[in-house]
């Protein structure tokens, strides 16, 4: 069978969902989890964004050397340089170089007619290939260019040196059957492309991103780039799941094969959410937590007696299994450690013992620890970034006919502080608490309350997104008791906003869009 590479971009176009912003920590945790996942090609960020983006680019280049990794460069020397700088000692590294095509993008962006466009992109992938033989061009806007002239560069930077020559729908606005006739007209009329490998990148303004990737593979692409999830720009790109579970499922019209080992989805799913705050909707296919419920009488009496009468995809082959270790007080270190790499984690001893403390504190307060309480305490206790502000003390005041009341103590630079509030509620009481004692100048975008696990004693996981000077976080806490994990949050979130401020000024400009 032909063979669909799969290009994982959830570091770089997934990171750049408005209010995600990864730390090196995180960024090679993800890594590591899509290099076990089996993915071809991590697009691993856009070294010239910010030195953070640099450094974590490289840390990921030097470590993983089971797939290729690439960076993003726009069409510029500059960018080309330090894209290769950051990627140079990976295995097979691959510098990724692109240019928009529309006339649109042209006219309005640009400010270059077509054929100076067209001499721009075969510079810039003559001079890539001075450093490497591993090249992909990518002409963004592609699904509104021109097609004969899209032709035309594709064919120049065939020449020049590119292996891999990428379609992207931008914008989302592709429709199934076209974009498909789209591939192929480029497959038919480049005389070279032959040379190359044909990718596309499609995003998912109308719903259509998996659909028209799908119709592109039928048509002769051959790379998909995609994010684990779907998360990326505006409404996300190309769910990698979804595509890889088609193609595996409707092998009677998709005969090709992908190098995914797909019992690694659903730890990679909730790894990538954990880390990026991006909560999972119930119905997404795939990776939902309905994706396999079933309610309906009739249906759950058709899966009682042969589970395909309603379940195309066996849980089991992307890693829900029936039997499952059960994690509680009684448990001890090597069963919390195996687990954990269940979940992909790959810590050190020093950072499993610090873990293990928290769960047990947190086994002493629930009858049951599932693996998403687990995913939570790692990114608690060991993917923070270090703690300006951290909590040393909460009391809450409420209930009917009482006007809450919150007593915070918090350290702050090493030296503890605090205040007492009253507010609308006691989550309302506390942050007002926070606030004042970090004289934080931030504005709250977005709070979000989940359940990570079933019952009353369940822990409650909290997202909370802060917006200062144009800097967007996400903060993230987890806690049985909602009110101490919405703080947890809070200062999660208000630490991540000093990082990015000291650390990556220009980091909400550098995001480029593909």
């Amino acid at each position: 069978m032909e063979r669909i590479i799969i290009f994982d971009t959830t570091l770089r176009d997934g990171e750049q969902s408005p209010g995600v912003s990864l730390n090196v920590e995180e960024k090679l945790q993800i890594g590591r989890q899509l290099e076990k996942l089996g993915v071809d090609v991590l697009e691993a960020g856009f070294p010239v964004a910010s030195p953070g983006d640099f450094e974590g680019v490289r840390r990921l280049a030097r470590e993983l050397r089971g797939l290729q990794v690439t960076a993003l460069a726009r069409a510029r020397k500059a960018d080309i340089d330090t894209a290769w700088e950051a990627i140079r000692e990976g295995a097979d590294p691959r510098i990724h170089t692109f240019l928009a095509t529309s006339d649109i993008h042209l006219k309005y962006k640009l400010k270059k007619n077509r054929d100076e466009a067209l001499e721009m992109a075969r510079e810039a992938v003559a001079y890539a290939a001075r450093f490497t033989k591993n090249i992909e061009f990518s002409a963004e806007d592609a699904s509104r260019s021109d097609l004969d002239y899209l032709c035309r560069v594709f064919e120049a930077v065939i020449d020049a040196g590119a292996t891999t020559v990428n379609f992207p729908d931008t914008v989302g606005y592709a429709i199934p059957h076209d974009f498909g006739r789209m591939i192929r007209y480029v497959i038919e009329h480049t005389p070279n492309i032959h040379k190359a490998v044909v990718s596309v990148h499609c995003h998912n303004d109308l719903g259509l991103a998996t659909a028209n990737a799908l119709s592109a593979v039928s048509n002769g692409a051959r790379q998909v780039e995609c994010t684990v999830n779907g998360i990326g720009e505006r409404a996300g790109n190309t769910a990698m799941e979804e595509v890889v579970m088609s193609v595996r499922t409707r092998q009677d019209l998709m005969p090709y094969a992908t190098s995914i080992d797909t019992r690694h989805i659903m730890a990679t799913s909730r790894l990538v959410s954990m880390l990026t705050g991006m909560v999972v909707q119930p119905n997404k296919a795939i990776v939902g937590a309905n994706a396999f419920a079933h309610e309906s009488g009739i249906h759950q009496d058709g899966v009682l007696k042969e589970r395909t009468t309603y379940e195309i995809i066996d849980p089991r082959d992307i890693g829900l299994s029936e039997g499952r270790l059960v994690l509680g007080k009684h448990s001890g270190r090597h069963a919390v450690k195996v687990k954990l790499e269940e979940l992909g984690y790959r810590l050190s001893d020093e950072e499993i013992d610090r873990v293990f403390v928290r769960f047990k504190a947190l086994a002493d307060r629930k009858k049951e620890v599932y693996p998403e309480d687990l995913a939570a305490l790692v990114a608690e206790e060991i993917l923070r970034i270090p703690d300006r502000y951290r909590l040393k003390y909460l009391h809450v005041a409420g209930g009917s006919g009482i006007r809450p009341t919150a007593t915070v103590a918090v350290e702050v630079d090493g030296e503890e502080v605090s205040h007492a509030c009253m507010g609308a509620g006691p989550i309302d009481a506390a942050f007002r608490a926070v606030a004042t004692l970090v004289r934080t100048e931030s504005r709250l975008l977005k709070f979000t309350v989940n359940s990570i696990s079933g019952g009353t004693d369940a822990q409650g996981e909290v997202a909370v997104r802060l917006e200062e000077a144009g800097h967007v976080v996400t903060g993230h806490g987890a806690d049985p008791d909602i009110i101490t994990a919405s703080v947890r949050a809070y200062l999660n979130a208000l630490n991540r906003l000093e990082h990015v401020k000291a650390n990556s000024p220009d980091k909400a400009s550098g995001k480029m869009c593909k």
